[in-house]
Protein backbone atom coordinates (compact mmCIF):
# COMPACT_ATOMS: atom_id res chain seq x y z
CA UNK A 1 0.00 0.00 0.00
CA UNK A 2 1.18 3.47 -0.79
CA UNK A 3 0.03 6.46 1.22
CA UNK A 4 -2.58 8.40 -0.77
CA UNK A 5 -2.93 12.16 -0.91
CA UNK A 6 -4.20 13.70 2.33
CA UNK A 7 -7.89 14.33 2.86
CA UNK A 8 -9.48 17.63 3.86
CA UNK A 9 -10.50 16.84 7.46
CA UNK A 10 -13.37 19.31 7.36
CA UNK A 11 -14.89 17.36 4.45
CA UNK A 12 -14.16 13.83 5.70
CA UNK A 13 -16.00 11.39 7.96
CA UNK A 14 -14.90 8.14 9.55
CA UNK A 15 -17.65 5.52 9.32
CA UNK A 16 -17.40 2.84 12.03
CA UNK A 17 -19.80 0.17 10.81
CA UNK A 18 -21.38 -2.75 12.66
CA UNK A 19 -18.90 -2.80 15.54
CA UNK A 20 -21.53 -4.35 17.80
CA UNK A 21 -21.10 -7.12 20.40
CA UNK A 22 -23.33 -9.59 18.55
CA UNK A 23 -21.35 -9.17 15.32
CA UNK A 24 -17.94 -9.02 16.99
CA UNK A 25 -18.75 -12.36 18.62
CA UNK A 26 -18.18 -13.97 15.21
CA UNK A 27 -14.53 -12.86 15.09
CA UNK A 28 -11.81 -14.65 17.08
CA UNK A 29 -9.60 -11.56 16.58
CA UNK A 30 -12.27 -9.17 17.91
CA UNK A 31 -9.99 -7.70 20.60
CA UNK A 32 -7.40 -6.73 17.96
CA UNK A 33 -10.07 -5.25 15.68
CA UNK A 34 -11.49 -3.20 18.55
CA UNK A 35 -8.04 -1.96 19.57
CA UNK A 36 -7.11 -0.86 16.04
CA UNK A 37 -10.50 0.75 15.46
CA UNK A 38 -10.32 2.62 18.77
CA UNK A 39 -6.94 3.98 17.65
CA UNK A 40 -8.41 5.00 14.28
CA UNK A 41 -11.29 6.78 16.03
CA UNK A 42 -8.87 8.63 18.33
CA UNK A 43 -6.72 9.70 15.35
CA UNK A 44 -9.78 10.79 13.37
CA UNK A 45 -11.14 12.83 16.29
CA UNK A 46 -7.75 14.49 16.82
CA UNK A 47 -7.60 15.23 13.10
CA UNK A 48 -11.00 16.94 13.06
CA UNK A 49 -13.00 14.29 11.17
CA UNK A 50 -16.68 13.69 11.81
CA UNK A 51 -17.23 10.29 13.44
CA UNK A 52 -20.28 8.37 12.28
CA UNK A 53 -21.29 5.07 13.83
CA UNK A 54 -23.46 2.79 11.72
CA UNK A 55 -25.21 -0.07 13.45
CA UNK A 56 -27.81 -2.64 12.49
CA UNK A 57 -30.79 -3.13 14.82
CA UNK A 58 -34.45 -3.98 14.54
CA UNK A 59 -37.70 -3.05 16.22
CA UNK A 60 -40.62 -5.52 16.04
CA UNK A 61 -41.97 -3.45 13.13
CA UNK A 62 -38.61 -3.69 11.34
CA UNK A 63 -38.61 -7.49 11.66
CA UNK A 64 -42.18 -7.66 10.38
CA UNK A 65 -41.24 -5.58 7.31
CA UNK A 66 -38.58 -8.06 6.16
CA UNK A 67 -40.05 -10.23 3.39
CA UNK A 68 -39.35 -13.96 3.37
CA UNK A 69 -37.74 -13.59 -0.07
CA UNK A 70 -34.85 -11.61 1.48
CA UNK A 71 -32.56 -14.58 2.02
CA UNK A 72 -30.13 -13.01 4.49
CA UNK A 73 -32.40 -10.77 6.50
CA UNK A 74 -35.36 -13.17 6.70
CA UNK A 75 -33.12 -15.48 8.74
CA UNK A 76 -32.21 -12.59 11.06
CA UNK A 77 -35.90 -11.70 11.48
CA UNK A 78 -36.79 -15.31 12.24
CA UNK A 79 -34.02 -15.58 14.84
CA UNK A 80 -34.94 -12.21 16.34
CA UNK A 81 -31.34 -11.19 16.93
CA UNK A 82 -30.12 -7.59 17.11
CA UNK A 83 -33.15 -6.21 18.91
CA UNK A 84 -32.92 -2.44 19.12
CA UNK A 85 -32.11 -1.33 22.65
CA UNK A 86 -30.23 -4.49 23.67
CA UNK A 87 -26.51 -4.58 24.57
CA UNK A 88 -25.85 -6.96 21.65
CA UNK A 89 -27.07 -4.33 19.17
CA UNK A 90 -25.29 -1.36 20.78
CA UNK A 91 -21.95 0.04 19.66
CA UNK A 92 -19.22 -1.88 21.47
CA UNK A 93 -18.52 -0.03 24.75
CA UNK A 94 -14.79 0.27 24.00
CA UNK A 95 -15.70 2.32 20.92
CA UNK A 96 -18.60 4.25 22.41
CA UNK A 97 -19.68 7.49 20.75
CA UNK A 98 -19.06 10.81 22.49
CA UNK A 99 -20.93 14.11 22.24
CA UNK A 100 -20.82 15.34 18.67
CA UNK A 101 -20.58 11.87 17.11
CA UNK A 102 -23.46 10.60 15.00
CA UNK A 103 -25.11 7.18 15.25
CA UNK A 104 -27.32 5.87 12.45
CA UNK A 105 -29.32 2.67 12.64
CA UNK A 106 -29.91 0.57 9.56
CA UNK A 107 -32.11 -2.43 8.84
CA UNK A 108 -30.25 -3.73 5.81
CA UNK A 109 -26.65 -4.39 4.84
CA UNK A 110 -25.29 -1.06 3.57
CA UNK A 111 -24.81 2.15 5.52
CA UNK A 112 -26.89 4.22 3.08
CA UNK A 113 -29.94 2.18 2.06
CA UNK A 114 -32.18 2.49 5.14
CA UNK A 115 -30.67 5.52 6.89
CA UNK A 116 -30.47 9.29 6.52
CA UNK A 117 -26.67 9.07 6.22
CA UNK A 118 -26.53 10.62 2.74
CA UNK A 119 -28.48 13.67 3.92
CA UNK A 120 -26.24 14.10 6.95
CA UNK A 121 -23.06 13.89 4.87
CA UNK A 122 -24.43 16.29 2.23
CA UNK A 123 -25.57 18.80 4.85
CA UNK A 124 -22.10 18.81 6.43
CA UNK A 125 -20.21 19.08 3.13
CA UNK A 126 -18.62 15.64 3.47
CA UNK A 127 -17.15 14.29 0.23
CA UNK A 128 -14.60 11.77 1.57
CA UNK A 129 -15.19 8.69 3.68
CA UNK A 130 -12.83 6.54 5.73
CA UNK A 131 -14.39 3.13 6.34
CA UNK A 132 -13.99 0.56 9.11
CA UNK A 133 -16.49 -2.28 9.25
CA UNK A 134 -17.57 -5.84 9.79
CA UNK A 135 -17.94 -7.68 7.55
CA UNK A 136 -15.93 -6.99 4.44
CA UNK A 137 -18.42 -8.87 2.26
CA UNK A 138 -21.40 -7.25 4.00
CA UNK A 139 -21.53 -3.66 5.19
CA UNK A 140 -18.17 -2.70 3.67
CA UNK A 141 -18.97 -4.05 0.20
CA UNK A 142 -22.44 -2.50 0.16
CA UNK A 143 -21.24 0.84 1.47
CA UNK A 144 -18.30 1.04 -0.93
CA UNK A 145 -20.64 0.36 -3.86
CA UNK A 146 -23.13 3.03 -2.78
CA UNK A 147 -20.44 5.57 -1.88
CA UNK A 148 -18.71 5.06 -5.21
CA UNK A 149 -21.98 5.58 -7.07
CA UNK A 150 -22.44 8.83 -5.13
CA UNK A 151 -18.94 10.06 -6.04
CA UNK A 152 -17.39 10.03 -2.56
CA UNK A 153 -13.67 9.68 -2.19
CA UNK A 154 -13.30 6.39 -0.30
CA UNK A 155 -10.47 5.21 1.94
CA UNK A 156 -10.70 1.77 3.54
CA UNK A 157 -8.90 0.95 6.77
CA UNK A 158 -7.92 -2.58 5.80
CA UNK A 159 -6.90 -3.56 9.33
CA UNK A 160 -10.24 -2.36 10.74
CA UNK A 161 -12.24 -4.58 8.39
CA UNK A 162 -12.57 -8.34 8.46
CA UNK A 163 -14.65 -11.17 7.11
CA UNK A 164 -15.38 -14.65 8.39
CA UNK A 165 -13.84 -15.91 5.16
CA UNK A 166 -10.24 -14.69 4.82
CA UNK A 167 -10.10 -15.42 1.08
CA UNK A 168 -13.22 -13.35 0.44
CA UNK A 169 -11.69 -10.50 2.44
CA UNK A 170 -8.47 -10.70 0.41
CA UNK A 171 -10.21 -10.84 -2.98
CA UNK A 172 -12.49 -7.93 -2.16
CA UNK A 173 -9.62 -5.78 -0.94
CA UNK A 174 -7.19 -6.61 -3.74
CA UNK A 175 -9.46 -7.22 -6.71
CA UNK A 176 -12.57 -5.12 -6.07
CA UNK A 177 -12.00 -2.29 -3.60
CA UNK A 178 -8.56 -1.36 -4.93
CA UNK A 179 -10.35 -0.06 -8.07
CA UNK A 180 -12.82 2.07 -6.09
CA UNK A 181 -10.95 3.20 -2.99
CA UNK A 182 -7.59 3.96 -1.43
CA UNK A 183 -6.52 1.10 0.82
CA UNK A 184 -4.78 2.23 3.99
CA UNK A 185 -4.17 0.93 7.50
CA UNK A 186 -4.20 2.62 10.88
CA UNK A 187 -0.45 3.30 10.70
CA UNK A 188 -1.00 5.33 7.53
CA UNK A 189 -3.96 7.28 8.87
CA UNK A 190 -1.96 10.17 10.44
CA UNK A 191 -0.29 10.90 7.08
CA UNK A 192 -3.66 10.77 5.30
CA UNK A 193 -4.94 13.26 7.88
CA UNK A 194 -1.98 15.54 7.15
CA UNK A 195 -0.46 15.08 10.59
Amino acid sequence: MTTPAPVDPSRTALLVMDYQPFILGNYPNAADLIERTAEAIAQARAGGLKIVYVRVAFTPQDYAAIPSRNKGFAAIAKAGVLDDGTPEAAIHPDLAPVDGDIVVTKTRRGAFSTTNLANYLHTHGIDSLVLAGLSTSGVVLSTVSDASDHDYRILILTDCCDDGRPEVHRVLMEQVFAHQADLIDTKMLPSVLGR
